[in-house]
């Protein structure tokens, strides 16, 4: 199934049209036509069945014979993630994070921070790619760039984890896990979080976690932990 997307649409919509971006696409690339059928999703768990009325490389429109709902997660997962150096190392993980089922991330600015500033209308376009191309209904969240210490003093609910290199006391993300719960990781930079960052986050209840026994790239820990959190929800 090829699948596209309309945030506007919902339960009540007949018809809509497409954006001329989206449908040049549409018509000019993959060479729709009147009465072919394409699968859309709105980002929020709905499938609409829908059959093209109007087949124009400007304003593309169909009208809608039916429409799936999908339940959403009985789980929130959310990554704080402080951005690598590379930008393209921060992409991949937003995209193969998409792929296994994430559903909020927000870039962390940490004392180590490489890169302090992100692009974040091409990082959404990635997720958008990413949720298309892997047939998944539901656009993950992503928030605007915080600081460590803004981010680490918002209330979140269920488990509160922070994954550190540092030689102390940590419990294996394996062993907290529990299905059903909402969680939020934090992970830091190429150069890890400081001391005083984990400390900071000890003091605000969040629990200090290993990944596993090797040292991991920051979007590698990144898709480990997302990984993880979704396979202890598998039904």
């Amino acid at each position: 199934m090829q699948l596209f997307y309309n945030p506007n649409i919902n339960e009540t919509s007949d018809t809509f049209s497409f954006d001329k971006e989206e449908s040049k696409h549409i018509i000019k690339v993959l060479r729709k036509k009147d009465t072919d059928i394409l699968f859309v999703t709105n980002g929020l768990g709905l499938l609409f069945k829908t059959e093209i009325t109007l087949a124009s490389d400007n304003k593309c429109t169909v009208k809608i014979l039916s429409f799936e709902k999908s339940e959403p997660s009985r789980f929130n997962l959310h990554l704080a993630v402080a951005p690598t150096k590379m930008n393209d190392r921060f992409e991949w993980f937003l995209e193969k994070a998409t792929e296994i089922g994430i559903h909020e991330i927000t870039p962390i600015i940490c004392d180590r921070s490489e890169r302090k500033v992100v692009n974040t209308e091409r990082l959404e376009k990635i997720l958008l790619t990413a949720m298309k191309q892997s047939n998944v209904l539901f656009l993950p969240k992503l928030n605007k760039a915080i600081s460590f210490k803004e981010f680490i003093k918002q209330k979140k609910q269920g488990f509160q984890l922070i994954a550190h290199c540092e030689e102390t006391d940590k419990k294996s993300l394996k062993s907290i896990l529990k299905p059903n719960e909402n969680v939020t990781l934090l992970i830091g930079p190429e150069g890890d979080f400081s001391e005083k960052e984990i400390s900071l986050a000890i003091e605000n209840k969040y629990i200090p976690v290993s990944l596993g026994t090797t040292r991991l790239r920051t979007e590698t820990a990144a898709i480990v932990a997302c990984h993880s959190v979704v396979f202890v929800n598998e039904d």
